[in-house]
């Protein structure tokens, strides 16, 4: 892009020819470089990249879901809360690495269950570390001023998130001898099956679950649970609702993820939490 002079030209001529070199000159220019978009996920809110990538290999199991049919209600936040009931007092260093909504309020039933699906080694570490996910604490906790407001079981693992399916079932049967499991007061029942966990040892002498709140919750959406299995890598448990099961809109259900650091180490949650809108 070199300019040839030409004594010839008038100072009219040489006036445009300049700025003809300014404009070639400033299309040779680099653009500045874009800002980088958003994640296209927008139910997952990530820490940083940094934190992402420190994950166990165990965290690195590639995830896939399944969501009844139908429609959904979409999330009223775009970022999915944090695991906020905690059983221990936050310590320094505890933080959110990822929070994720696995599934938006909707009613899972047995014909449509919610079901999500993690692909984890077996087994997760080498010896005396647990061969799968397991049970680690299970908190519950009421949050009246969200939108729509509910009540949240959380259930807390080691090692790696485990697949789940949840639906709303007639009555809570036992893993195994199929016996019905006693859940008085409740008007319908949410019943979540964590598949390729436990809640018990290796040796199957001892609970792992160090704190877990008592089976009466006494919430008005959430009103109790109770353990249903625990056997060969199926761990099962009954949510109990306080509105029945045939009431009309039905008791909605959104299932979250959050992966975070608390007490120095590393948990994995799996969060149900109940409409609450009728109780409002």
């Amino acid at each position: 892009m070199s300019v040839i002079g030409n004594h010839g030209l008038t100072a009219k001529t040489t006036g445009l020819g300049l700025l003809a070199l300014l404009l070639a000159l400033s299309g040779c220019t680099p653009s500045p470089p874009q800002p980088s978009g958003s994640s296209t996920a927008p139910a997952t809110a990530t820490e940083s990249a940094t934190a992402s990538a420190t994950t166990t290999a165990t965290a690195s199991a590639t995830t896939a879901t399944t969501s009844p049919t139908g429609s959904t209600t979409p999330s009223a936040s775009a970022t999915p809360p944090p695991d906020a009931d905690e059983t221990a007092a936050p310590k320094d260093g505890d933080r959110v690495i990822s929070s994720t909504i696995t599934h938006d309020w909707a009613s899972p039933s047995a014909a449509a269950p919610f079901t999500t699906t993690h692909r984890n080694p077996v087994p997760l570490a080498p010896p005396p570390a647990e061969p799968l996910p397991t049970l680690s604490t299970i908190g519950a906790g009421q949050h009246p001023s969200d939108t729509p407001p509910y009540d949240q079981l959380s259930f807390r693992f080691n090692g790696a998130f485990p697949s789940y399916d949840i639906s709303f079932v007639p009555e809570l049967l036992a893993d195994g001898s199929g016996l019905p499991v006693p859940m008085p007061g409740t008007g319908a029942i949410v019943k979540v099956v964590f598949r390729g966990a436990q809640a018990h040892t290796a040796d199957g002498k001892a609970s792992t679950i160090t704190s877990s709140p008592a089976p009466s919750i006494g919430y008005r959406a959430l009103t109790s649970y109770a353990p249903a299995g625990d056997f060969e890598g199926v761990l099962s448990y009954g949510i109990g609702v306080g509105r029945p099961g045939t009431t009309v809109p039905p008791t909605k259900v959104r299932v979250y993820e959050v992966e975070k650091i608390e007490q120095g180490r590393r948990l994995y949650v799996v969060a149900i939490q109940l409409d609450a809108s009728s109780w409002k």
